[in-house]
This record gives C-alpha cells, sequence and structure tokens, in this order.
C-alpha cells in the first residue's frame, strides 16, 4: 500500500488501517513517532493529509487509562478548538486515530521564548472554556488507587514514600476549604503536549483527561514543565487575569500532588511496561522534588495562604 517502517506493520497492519475511513485504500506512508509512554504512534500520510494513528498498551489499564474516555473527551477538546480533530475510533483494537497536527512540538526550553508563558496560559484557559468532560480526575483519588495497586503487586516505593500521608490530609484539607469549580483538564501536559501552530498553540493526548480543578493543570504543567516559580506567577497572573496568592498557593500544592501521585505512575510503569525506558528515574526525580517540599519550609506558609481571600 506503501511506505511502511521497519516493525510498524506488526502494530498498524494494512487491513486495520483500512477499518479507518479517510485511510480505506489510500496510498500511505506511515513512521512511527517517538515519546509515547502508554501508547504507540504512528504519523499515517495520504496525498490528502496526515493523521496519527495511536495504538494503546494493555498496561493502560492499570494506569486508570480509560480509552472510552479519551476518545470522547478527545472530540471536547476538539471541539473547543484545542484538541486535534478525531477521526476514527476501533476500541476493539486500542486506536484511535487524529489529525496530524502542523507545528512546532514544545519542550521545556520553549517556555523561555518571550511570551510562551503567557500563550500557553491562554490555551489552557480556551480548552478549560470548553465543553465539560465526560468523568471527573482527582489525583488524590488516583493517588490511593496507584498505591493499593503497588502494595499489592508487590511493586517497589521509594524509600520513606508512606511518611507523607499526614502532609497529604493536610494538603488535601487545605485545598478543600475553599474549593474551585471543575473544568475540563488534560491533567497531563508535558511540554511535548502543546503544539505551537503559529496563531495559537494547540493541546494534544487526552489519555488522563477529566473535569478538575484548574489549579491542579497548572500547577501539574509547573512540575511536569519544570517551569520557575516566575514562571509558574506568570502563568497564574495571565489565566486569571490578575496575580492571586491563594491559587499560587493552590497550583504550587496541586504540583506537589501531582508529583507525589505520579511516582506511583512510574514505579508501576517500572514493574509492567514492555517499553524500553526508565521509569523509575523519572519517578524518582519527581518523588525528590515531592520530598524537598513535604519537608520543606514553603509548606506551612502554603497551607495557609491557600485557605485565604486575596
Amino acid at each position: 500500500m506503501g511506505e511502511v517502517a521497519p516493525g510498524v506493520g506488526d502494530v498498524v497492519p494494512d487491513a486495520l488501517l483500512d477499518l479507518i475511513e479517510p485511510l480505506r485504500g489510500r496510498p500511505r506512508s506511515i513512521l512511527e513517532l517517538g515519546g509515547g509512554l502508554t501508547n504507540r504512534n504512528f504519523k499515517v500520510t495520504t496525498p490528502e493529509a496526515s493523521y496519527v494513528v495511536r495504538v494503546s498498551s494493555r498496561e493502560s489499564v492499570e494506569l486508570s487509562v480509560n480509552r472510552e474516555h479519551e476518545y470522547r473527551n478527545s472530540i471536547i477538546a476538539a471541539e473547543a478548538g484545542v484538541g486535534a480533530p478525531v477521526v476514527g475510533y476501533l476500541p476493539a483494537h486500542g486506536v484511535m486515530v487524529v489529525g496530524f497536527l502542523e507545528g512546532e512540538t514544545f519542550t521545556d526550553a520553549s517556555f523561555t521564548k518571550p511570551g510562551a508563558v503567557a500563550r500557553v496560559a491562554e490555551a489552557c484557559r480556551r480548552l478549560h472554556g470548553g465543553g465539560r468532560f465526560v468523568n471527573e480526575f482527582n489525583m488524590f483519588e488516583i493517588q490511593a488507587r496507584y498505591l493499593a495497586l503497588v502494595r499489592e503487586r508487590g511493586y517497589r516505593l521509594p524509600e520513606g514514600y508512606l511518611d507523607f500521608t499526614e502532609e497529604v490530609a493536610r494538603l488535601r484539607g487545605a485545598l478543600g476549604v475553599r474549593a474551585e469549580p471543575l473544568v475540563a483538564c488534560n491533567n497531563d501536559l508535558l511540554a511535548g503536549n502543546f503544539i505551537d501552530e503559529g496563531p495559537q498553540i494547540r493541546i494534544i493526548d487526552y489519555e488522563y483527561a477529566g473535569n478538575n480543578d484548574a489549579c491542579f493543570e497548572l500547577g501539574n504543567l509547573w512540575s511536569e514543565c519544570h517551569l520557575s516559580d516566575d514562571q509558574l506567577e506568570e502563568l497564574i497572573e495571565v489565566y486569571y487575569g490578575r496575580i492571586s496568592h491563594s491559587k499560587l498557593a493552590r497550583a504550587r500544592l496541586q504540583g506537589l500532588m501531582s508529583q507525589y501521585g505520579w511516582t506511583l505512575w512510574a514505579s508501576i510503569q517500572d514493574a509492567s511496561s514492555a517499553l524500553d525506558f526508565d521509569f523509575w528515574s523519572w519517578g524518582l526525580e519527581k518523588y525528590e522534588r515531592a520530598v524537598a517540599t513535604f519537608r520543606g519550609s514553603e509548606l506551612d506558609g502554603l497551607l495557609d495562604a491557600v485557605q485565604r481571600d486575596d
């Protein structure tokens, strides 16, 4: 049918691609894309257009990834003008097909470009202002679920992981004092999930999408993209239209909880994934940053600030 990268045909055979309407019977080339940690992604190019074929891994079920939710939320994100258009879904095969977005994929370094943080904040606002997603995402609940699985299966935990149970309870209680409305969040904003099209920035990959506190989105983004405290302050100021010390504290605390929770994601992946990736070191970096905050001098001040009105 066309050019296929070595080994790709075993994962996305022609017969499978022919089940997708815009690909059926069309000449095509296939190139595997990098970056997926719970799926494999392939760029499929026909004479008319290019698409991304996402093939999910079996291990993703343990990670609380619901592929039906991902599909439906991806459609909602596309309708908000933020996500890629969804053009096909084959649930029996663990396959979703979206339009390929032409543009520059962000890296952590991209946030140092003038105006980048503000444009990312605006992209988040567009997503959050769109239609509600079909499910909710709560890192406290997901962390508890991950922890139960890790202990049940005997997966390894970083040293001292369970020492912070009391701090997590304090954190959850402080965030609950002034509960925020839930909005449609991606919840996994690594730098590579931002595509700069020029006029605007688009957001891809909705595996962990769900309605959530906007400050989790911003705090998780701060953590995952290794933004400075000044960049987080700019992110908050642009998103809310003003500097807010309580929202800044909220984002920091949500970012802390994301580090603590995603540490267990890495533990599960370390034990179960067939991918050639050092998940343990990836998770340990997050855990060490979380420990520094749990044991540092800032925590009490953040817990106090998040409960106050600016």
